[in-house]
């Protein structure tokens, strides 16, 4: 069906982060064609991806979610989660949908729902792999077999086509695997016929919600979607989208300022005219589209071992004087002493990050010479074993405590220990291993669909 003008409501930047309830009843008020959220990130690192556990606890993305199930049943319009639980992979998609299913049972809530995978059959890969339709993005290396085993899951980041077989199936209720973040909004509009240059400039003000607009907070945010405009608008009246703020957003996440690579083609922003519509909303025009050759990108993660930490202070001036060659120190204690324990160098490694030295920067860090009254110490051993970490970390623990330096008056301990336990497992720890992007056959190869009416 096709509209002069399409409306969307973009709850928050990710499920579970929380939006005030007031801001979707005004946004509902403005009978917009679809509510949603983007549900996650690779930011927060390859952990979700790789352990299979959700970026957001379950109890806040079930607080976000019985929201807008009960604002899109309400108003009968689509409900669309990109990303589901952080990172996308059928673990993840598999617990947003119970949660959707409780929701559902507790409230007498009845819809069609579409679930859209996106976790990738390493056979499958390996076939892409052998015809040469898998290629490396930017510096990472070519892929071989033996990544692709030893990743723990692979996923493809879908474009908006998906979503759109989903919406034109009839499914009201969309929980989708991992995705590009513009690329449930991009579907909506282009399924009511606004061109796709249009809806992917949509999709990107709305993947982080109120990121476009004064002061940040998590927070929702009004899109509409013309022929020849995009406008956003955020839902509470605290707070207002300027030119600026939008243009910032326009450039969030991506290595070229005009340019958005997404799946099928080029969004250049390079002739928008961006300028304040009113005092709280702002309009852009004259973005295009290219179409491109259609890829899709994979993201896998890989476990690298398991880690332990250990976190401690000092604000003794002589230690902090010293503190270079008392790490080195420290160092070559626990490599000494764990040497009892049958522990190798070669089996493990310690991180020892200084706060209030260079905690943040590491050897990036400018301010050399810079003096500060006291210095956090977060040691973490990481070793190929649970166990072999918590050894080489309670080493450090007691090595950080009472290793000597010259002029030591304290002859006890050197370090303050804010936590008992002091050792904290963290248990397994991944990397990402795939930045590499696939020629699949068609947009909906790698990504089936399955439908349930709840």
């Amino acid at each position: 069906m096709k509209h002069d003008a399409v409306r969307m409501v973009s709850a928050s930047g990710i499920l579970g982060y929380g939006f005030p309830e007031s801001s979707l009843k005004a946004g509902l008020g403005r009978k917009p064609h679809m509510i949603g959220v983007d549900g996650g990130s690779s930011d927060p690192g390859p952990h979700y991806l790789g352990s299979g556990k959700t970026l957001s606890s379950r109890l806040a993305m079930k607080r976000d979610m019985a929201l807008l199930l009960h604002g899109a049943i309400a108003n009968r319009i689509p409900m669309m989660i990109g990303t589901c639980g952080g990172a996308g992979g059928e673990p993840h998609l598999q617990t947003c949908a119970e949660i959707l299913r409780e929701i559902a049972r507790e409230h007498d809530l009845h819809f069609k729902l579409a679930l859209i995978h996106s976790e990738q059959n390493k056979a499958w890969l390996k076939d892409q792999l052998q015809a040469d339709r898998i290629h490396p993005l930017g510096g990472a290396a070519p892929l071989t077999e033996s990544v692709i085993d030893r990743a723990e899951r692979i996923v493809g980041m879908m474009g908006p086509e998906p979503y759109r077989a989903a919406l034109e199936a009839g499914a009201q209720v969309i929980l989708a695997g991992r995705s590009t973040d513009p690329a449930p909004w991009a579907a909506l509009a282009m399924h009511h016929g606004m061109p796709p240059a249009q809806a992917w400039f949509a999709g990107k003000m709305l993947e982080c919600a109120c990121n476009a607009a004064l002061p940040k907070k998590h927070d929702c945010l009004m899109g509409t979607v013309a022929p020849d405009y995009v406008e956003v608008e955020p839902l509470n009246p605290e707070l207002r989208c300027t030119p600026l703020s939008v243009a910032v957003q326009a450039l969030h996440e991506n290595a070229s300022p005009i340019i958005h690579k997404e799946p099928g083609g080029l969004l250049d922003t390079s002739a928008c005219e961006i300028k304040a519509h009113t005092e709280r909303a702002v309009r852009v025009s004259g973005m295009q589209w290219r179409p491109q050759p259609y890829t899709i990108k994979l993201e896998g993660a890989e476990k690298v071992g398991y880690s332990a930490i250990t976190f401690a202070g000092t604000r003794d001036p002589g230690l902090i004087a010293q503190i270079g060659d008392f790490i080195r120190a420290v160092r070559e204690s626990v490599a000494t002493k764990v040497t009892a324990f049958q522990v190798s160098p070669e089996e493990y490694r310690l991180v020892l990050r200084l706060y209030g030295k260079d905690g943040v920067m590491g050897e990036w860090e400018p301010l050399k010479d810079a003096a500060s009254h006291e210095i956090g110490v977060l040691a973490e051993a990481i070793a190929k074993t649970q166990e072999l970490a918590n050894v080489v970390i309670s080493v450090t623990r007691v090595t950080l405590l009472h290793t000597d330096f010259p002029g030591r008056m304290c002859k006890e301990g050197n370090m303050a220990f804010p936590f008992s336990p002091s050792d904290i497992e963290r248990g397994a720890i991944y990397e990402f291993s795939l930045r590499h992007v696939v020629e699949p056959r068609d947009p909906y190869e790698m990504f089936p669909i399955e439908y349930e009416s709840v």
